[in-house]
């Protein structure tokens, strides 16, 4: 882990870094630079028209400055948090430091440049809606990777995709394949942290500590199943579908019979199921960001209002509280933070990632959850809060994944090339 001091509940405050794309990731800085604020007008150049017509509508563009492809919305359940996310996104964005493009993926899997996001951002960041509009005109991604790939700029995608397709490797790899810069874990990484069964035979494997569970897919489900997972992993179990996020298709089954009907439910989400002993514990996060020497954040503390972190408490009916940093010993936040590195390394994450743990203070102690490679992100999300806990503005965040991206592209390819 990164030499930044561990950071208790009610101690001192734990400096991220803060570096140039151009720097070496092992090189620390103490940097506290502020971005500029932007007005209105600086916004115009955010028009993204020249993806589609070579019309010379656009002005000259500075070679420092950066083309930021922000994609959004896609086809998973998770398709409205994405437009939540890329909203307050393009609002803090540095308008000096990048040229913004917001695309959106409608849950028919249609790409087309964000119109609406694209006025209001040319008007001023404050007039940017709460959530974006995916829709508006038709765009190919063939020519959105044709203009990163070949225009003058150098282009980073800020792919805001929860869930599948989107953070589970698929677009990763089409980005891959087109050599454009992108944030966020890489193809394995993102598939193995979107697929809750793997990333548990893998966390099992490299030893660290989690719940007890069971996974099996579709094929394997028969009629005394619920009653053996019930003997083996107790009443309550946690039901979930394999890969997908915001508890989206979580069941928590207090009886063989809410077992079966939350793996059928379960079902309906996914082919592979995960089904996990019930933890008496607190709930506690820990964000990360970096690539080689990743920076890990003061952890965070879930206090659900509901009878677990459901989707409804996490976006709808905004009972849960989260506290950052979490009432936490020295001892313990230390021990957190180590076990979170460990995690990120196993599942090899990139960029960044929020670690999720449940924390049994009389028993086991920290017990890995899940990760999210590319975690909600508004200002009031536990991933931007923790860093923000740890010293870093929203903007920096935002800035430094961008940098990560531009070093872990330059690495791949030094790598590949023959």
């Amino acid at each position: 882990m990164n030499s930044c001091p561990s950071r208790s509940a009610t101690s001192g405050t734990n400096k991220a870094p803060a570096r140039s794309a151009r720097e070496s990731n092992d090189a620390p800085s103490t940097s506290t630079s502020r971005p500029t604020s932007v007005p209105p007008t600086a916004a115009a150049t955010s028009d993204a028209s020249n993806l589609t017509l070579r019309n010379g509508t656009v002005g000259a563009v500075s070679g420092d400055r950066i083309h930021l492809v922000v994609l959004f919305g896609g086809q998973s359940a998770e398709h409205e948090v994405s437009c939540t996310t890329a909203a307050h996104v393009l609002a803090a964005v540095d308008q000096t430091r990048y040229r913004i493009t917001p695309v959106g993926i409608s849950t028919d899997g249609e790409w087309s440049l964000a119109t609406d996001a694209i006025a209001a951002l040319a008007r001023g960041p404050h007039m940017l809606p709460s959530r974006l509009d995916p829709h508006g005109d038709r765009l190919a991604p063939s020519t959105m990777l044709g203009e990163a790939v070949d225009g003058p700029e150098r282009t980073v995608v800020l792919p805001l995709l929860h869930g599948p397709m989107g953070e589970d490797g698929t677009v990763q790899g089409m980005l891959e394949l087109a050599n454009v810069a992108y944030v966020g874990a890489g193809v394995l990484g993102s598939a193995l942290a979107m697929d809750k069964a793997m990333a548990k035979q893998v966390l099992a494997a490299a030893g660290l500590p989690q719940a007890r569970f069971r996974a099996f897919p579709e094929r394997e489900v028969r009629p005394g199943l619920p009653a053996e997972l019930a003997a083996e992993l107790g009443l309550p179990c946690f039901v979930k579908p394999a890969n997908m996020g915001s508890s989206v298709g979580v069941t928590k089954a207090k009886t063989v019979e809410a077992l079966r009907d939350a793996i059928d439910h379960a079902l309906t989400y996914d082919e592979w199921i995960l089904v996990e002993e019930a933890i008496v514990g607190r709930e506690i996060e820990v964000a990360v960001i970096g690539n080689d020497d990743p920076f890990v954040s003061v952890p965070g503390e879930i206090i659900p209002g509901d009878d677990f972190y459901s989707y409804d408490d996490k976006y709808v009916n905004d009972t849960s509280i989260g506290l950052v940093p979490a009432p936490l010993t020295p001892q313990q936040v230390a021990d957190v933070r180590a076990i979170t590195l460990a995690v990120y390394r196993a599942l090899r994450c990139g960029g960044l990632a929020r670690c999720d743990f449940f924390f049994e203070e009389e028993g086991r102690g920290f017990l890995c959850n899940e990760v999210n490679t590319m975690p909600g992100f508004t200002p009031i999300s536990m991933f931007p809060k923790m860093l923000i806990a740890s010293g870093m503005t929203y903007p920096e965040i935002i800035d430094r994944l961008v940098e990560l991206a531009l070093d872990r592209n330059a690495h791949r390819r030094r790598n590949t090339k023959h």
